[in-house]
């Protein structure tokens, strides 16, 4: 038996890496508080960016981005809200959500994704 974990965790290392070759600031790894949970949280530019990884071995179950459904952005949203609030920013802060999907070898980047 696979550990999903595991798996996940190892997705996200490699997600921060190809962010940061980007130019991305990788603030926070696995962020959660009872308001939600957020992969990545990082800085590109000005932007405060909050990042949701998503892995599939192969697309047989469909493409990985298709997976941060609207009941997965809300937690996001909420998420980046306690984020923003239990560390005193401003909610004028630019803020962007980005998806970063995998799909075996291949990364792909959505910037802004909702």
């Amino acid at each position: 038996m696979t550990n999903t974990r595991a798996i996940g965790d190892k997705q996200e290392e490699i997600a921060a890496s190809y962010l940061q070759k980007l130019g991305y600031e990788i603030l926070v790894k696995n962020y959660r508080d009872k308001q939600g949970e957020i992969d990545l949280i990082a800085k590109d530019g000005s932007y405060l960016v909050f990042i949701e990884v998503k892995y599939r071995s192969n697309l047989s179950k469909g493409d990985p981005a298709e997976a941060v459904d609207a009941k997965k952005q809300m937690r996001i949203r909420n998420g980046a809200r306690g984020y923003l609030y239990h560390h005193h920013l401003s909610q004028e802060i630019p803020c962007r959500f980005d998806v970063v999907a995998i799909t075996g070898q291949n990364i792909r980047l959505i910037q802004d994704a909702f």
